[in-house]
């Protein structure tokens, strides 16, 4: 059941995240009110024609890779400068993001997220009428569904349960 304080909805500092516009199920994201905007991990990007790009996201590299490649729209480029310091000019689309109870549309900038724990950042932006627990983690979204569940992509689930739906 979730969770509501003061009209907020209740979250853990770690979620799981659907996108279904891209067909991408339960990624294990960070939720950083510390951050504006948010990301999540690509490992190949293609710029196509029309203001397009093309991506492969990334959502375990062990002890299997396991991916989706995406097609969007982008909808500006943002100059980010991440903790290295070092200034980045990354594409932004927009897509419906799925936490739990709450559905919106964001901005979602395409980054080489590797060696990190998430493979997607949710910014305060992302974050309107949510409430971050940083204590607790899952809150919003059960850490794993049994048997693949939702977006297991047909590969039995467990707790790297994310995937393709």
């Amino acid at each position: 059941m979730s969770e509501r304080a003061g009209g907020l909805w209740v979250a853990g500092w770690r979620e799981r995240v659907t996108l279904p516009g891209w067909g991408v199920a339960r990624v294990r994201a960070k939720l950083d009110t510390g951050a504006r905007t948010s990301a999540i991990h690509v490992a190949h990007m293609d710029r196509l024609a029309n203001g397009r790009v093309r991506f492969e996201v990334v959502f375990r590299e062990r002890p299997e890779r396991r991916t989706a490649w995406v097609e969007s729209e982008v909808v500006r480029e943002s100059v980010v400068k991440p903790s290295s310091g070092v200034r980045q000019v990354r594409p932004v689309c927009r897509v419906l993001m799925r936490l739990g109870p709450v559905e919106r549309e964001i901005e979602l900038g395409l980054v080489a997220r590797e060696g990190m724990l998430c493979r997607m950042l949710v910014g305060r932006s992302a974050l309107a009428g949510v409430c971050v627990d940083p204590s607790r983690k899952y809150v919003l979204t059960p850490a794993w569904v049994q048997g693949g569940g939702e977006g297991g992509g047909g590969s039995g689930g467990g707790v790297d349960g994310e995937g393709v739906s």
